[in-house]
């Protein structure tokens, strides 16, 4: 467990920016969820789910599950990506994880009626970035269709791993608006109460010479403030008019 002056120090030498969010039907929002699924968010569902029972992750769950409830009551786009692996094509560094048809790859229970959402658009994933796994094998972009066929203006990024697959996500996007590829799209925001990453202590690490430490919440800062030197907004609450 990293002490508490540790993670103090952190904030203190490289703060992130974060402020309340309020949405409205006034600017366009997209809702994001970045691979909410068994693999990596129920207890014991595999190689990289929590072991046992993860309050920032269950949380993550709970504040991503309260905003697909708020953009679907409105109407408001949600596109889902679920990670997903062919037991063929392994994706080192990390142990098979997510393997197509292992039920590993779907939606954690709580947010499984998304698959009958019209309003949502959900999207398996072979690679960490969700931007690069939207590409269609004659070039087109799943993602970015989205964005353009919604006209949406802004996109609110939640869940797992902060810094992981959310990271690489938004970094992608952001270098791609960045080149005016991904019109109308102005802001991304990640929303940091629907974040989470995994927990791999120094000492369990310590214990296995492939394990690499990874303090929980020391990293899931390090990921939104990398984001947000990227050009992200980090939200700190998300609220609805």
């Amino acid at each position: 467990m990293v002490s508490s002056n540790t993670a103090e120090l952190l904030r203190e030498e490289i703060p992130v920016k974060q402020q309340p969010l309020t949405l409205s039907a006034d600017i366009i929002t997209g809702l994001v969820l970045v691979d909410v699924v068994n693999g990596f968010c129920t207890v014991g569902a595999g190689n990289l789910a929590p072991k046992e029972p993860d309050e920032r992750i269950s949380q993550m769950v709970k504040e991503s599950l309260r905003l697909s409830k708020a953009f679907s009551e409105r109407k408001w786009p949600i596109f889902a990506f679920l990670d997903c692996h062919h037991p063929d094509k392994p994706e080192p560094p990390y142990p098979p994880h997510c393997i197509i048809g292992s039920g590993e790859e779907k939606l954690v229970p709580d947010l499984l009626w998304l698959e009958n959402d019209p309003n949502a658009t959900l999207r398996q994933k072979e690679c960490i970035d969700g931007f690069l796994g939207s590409t269609e094998k004659d070039g087109s972009n799943v993602f970015i269709d989205w964005v353009k066929n919604n006209q949406i203006k802004q996109i609110l990024v939640a869940g797992i791993c902060t810094d992981i697959c959310v990271l690489d996500f938004v970094s992608s996007v952001l270098s791609v608006r960045n080149r005016g590829f991904l019109t109308p799209l102005e802001n991304v925001i990640v929303s940091s109460q629907a974040c989470a990453t995994y927990d791999l202590p120094l000492h369990v690490a310590k214990t296995n010479k492939d394990f690499v430490s990874h303090p929980q919440e020391l990293m899931h800062h390090v990921g939104l403030y990398i984001a947000s030197g990227r050009g992200a907004h980090i939200a700190s609450e998300v609220l609805f008019e």
